[in-house]
């Protein structure tokens, strides 16, 4: 009979434990894979005070015409530069490509970059940095900008989703520091597809 109780009890338990479990929000697997890294502790970059009332980002809504396929032309025998941050920090970044495209009617060049000590290791060697600015920053989406990650293309082309925009850190936390968007990367346009400015809930 104790056995019988005993498990009566494990099974409400883990009931009630599914219950109160909340659905993963998102559209795309994008969205959900970073709200759900965002409501985890140990990976979160929100503060341990708003990581409690956290439910979901806000993105704009999916939009295929922010896929875009890009002419890719690497840069030969780039000097490395220091990267400028939101801190002292300032990581030795090699400006690696060039993506050339058109969105909303008009030309736009990007710069992408590489991390000179994170491609040393083994599984960033092929990592691309993308930052950017567009018409949005400061009003729809994070005011310094957001950033893409992308990987070394094996031709001349390469493809740039501005639907996995995602926002620097600082964003969130102030005791991150994070690379400050070059100028040369602004968007005349305005880029409606990624993640949202953060709003506390």
């Amino acid at each position: 009979m104790k056995t019988f109780v005993l498990i009566i009890s494990f099974l409400v338990i883990i009931t009630s434990c599914a219950q109160k479990r909340e659905p993963l929000l998102g559209e795309t697997t994008f969205q959900k894979n970073l709200n759900l890294e965002f409501r985890d502790a140990t990976k979160s970059p929100l503060t341990a005070t708003d990581r409690k009332t956290f439910k979901a980002l806000d993105f704009f809504k999916f939009d295929s015409n922010y896929v875009v396929t890009a002419t890719f032309l690497k840069v030969k025998n780039a000097t490395p530069f220091a990267m400028k941050t939101t801190t002292k920090r300032t990581p030795m970044y090699v400006t690696y490509g060039i993506a050339s495209f058109n969105l909303n009617g008009k030309s736009h060049q990007l710069k992408l970059y590489q991390n000179i000590s994170l491609s040393s290791k083994e599984a960033y060697k092929d990592y691309l940095f993308l930052p950017f600015l567009d018409k949005t920053n400061g009003k729809e989406s994070y005011i310094a900008g957001r950033y893409i990650e992308c990987s070394i293309p094996e031709g001349d082309k390469i493809i740039i989703d501005f639907n996995t925009a995602y926002n620097p850190y600082c964003a969130y936390n102030h005791k991150y520091s994070c690379p400050i968007v070059p100028s040369e990367n602004y968007l005349d346009t305005e880029i409606k597809a990624g993640v949202k400015a953060y709003k506390k809930h």
